[in-house]
């Protein structure tokens, strides 16, 4: 795996990060939460234009996001007591095998 790609997968777990961070921040009225928060979404975006030199702008934006979306309702099923209906998981699954796809076919080029 290329840096661009492991600067890509921790972008993801920032935006992931930063997600969360929304959540227990209350709108930004917690003030260490906030700060954590906006210290994750910067380093993110700087991960995420990492990977973008030498990545192409499409892949990396989307597995960015799918990463992102895909983690943060995972991860909201899990701790934070959000549904598990048979629809979002399938659903989720979907995601992720676009980011794989999309990872997959980026490589063969």
């Amino acid at each position: 795996m290329s840096t661009a790609w492991f600067y890509l997968i921790l972008a993801g777990i920032c935006e992931i990060g930063w997600a969360f961070g929304l959540k227990y921040s209350e709108g930004f009225t917690k003030p260490m939460v906030s700060v954590v928060t906006v210290i994750v979404m910067i380093l993110s975006f700087v991960l995420l234009a990492q990977a973008m030199k030498t990545l192409p702008l499409g892949t990396a934006y989307a597995i960015w996001t799918g990463i992102g979306a895909a983690g943060t309702a995972i991860l909201g099923m899990f701790f934070l007591n959000e549904p598990k209906d048979l629809m979002r998981i399938l659903c989720l699954l979907m995601i992720v095998a676009g980011v794989v796809g999309l990872k997959y076919f980026a490589e063969s080029n």
